[in-house]
């Protein structure tokens, strides 16, 4: 009977496993395609400023090149940002699984590192069981390294708009980091809104033990 439950389990396991992998590959090849785009965006922008000597229909091609990188971006910052809360899901569900490999066989539970609570600090735990996270796990992911780039895309957008529609360079400039800073806000806002949402809406079956006082350890 345990041998069975342990079966199940296992192919439970590497399930969740298949499809985190399968997951990340698409959104990496996303990220990919994303970063192609904009590189040759820019590029085509630079020659067609040079055939047109930047006069006459060069403004007008160059806020459709960056209104299709602004719409491209936002498309795969979303997907982007939905598949780290798929992440973080199937972190949380292996988790669980984790606690009932325990429950089978007490005696394991020494040698996970990650952990086999399925709640929040159980999820951080298994992100990073060798050191607790820091702001450095945010700065380096694809996320931030996504909300950089499509704020720099929005910017220049907005600020093209301002010089075709006859505004000068510095309100040009001014702009267009206004949005780049808009749009920073807006993303992290977002993904921050959909990450406490997630966990005010979810009941974890076993949950982290409060660490012993300092006097104890």
């Amino acid at each position: 009977m345990l041998g069975r439950r342990a079966q199940i389990l296992a192919t439970e396991h590497w399930g969740l496993l298949a499809a985190r992998s399968t997951a990340q590959s698409e959104v990496l090849t996303r990220i990919t395609i994303f970063l192609t785009l904009v590189s040759a965006g820019l590029v085509t922008i630079g020659l067609l400023g040079q055939a047109s000597d930047f006069r006459e229909w060069f403004g007008g091609a160059s806020l459709a090149i960056l209104g299709f990188l602004a719409l491209i971006g936002v498309m795969t910052q979303i997907r982007v940002m939905n598949v780290s809360e798929e992440d973080m899901m199937y972190v949380v569900a292996m988790n669980r699984l984790r606690g009932a490999y325990v429950d089978l066989d007490p005696a394991v539970a020494d040698v996970f590192l990650a952990s086999p609570f399925d709640d929040e600090a159980g999820m951080k735990r298994t992100y990073s069981f060798l050191r607790p996270r820091s702001v450095s796990i945010l700065l380096g992911s694809s996320v931030m390294l996504l909300i950089v780039v499509n704020a720099c895309v929005s910017g220049l957008l907005c600020g093209a708009a301002v010089i075709v529609g006859g505004g000068s360079f510095s309100w040009a400039v001014g702009v267009g980091i206004a949005v780049g800073a808009i749009c920073c806000a807006g993303f992290m806002t977002y993904g921050g809104f959909g990450f406490r949402w997630a966990w005010a809406h979810y009941v974890p079956r076993r949950a982290t033990p409060a660490p012993p006082p300092p006097s104890l350890r």
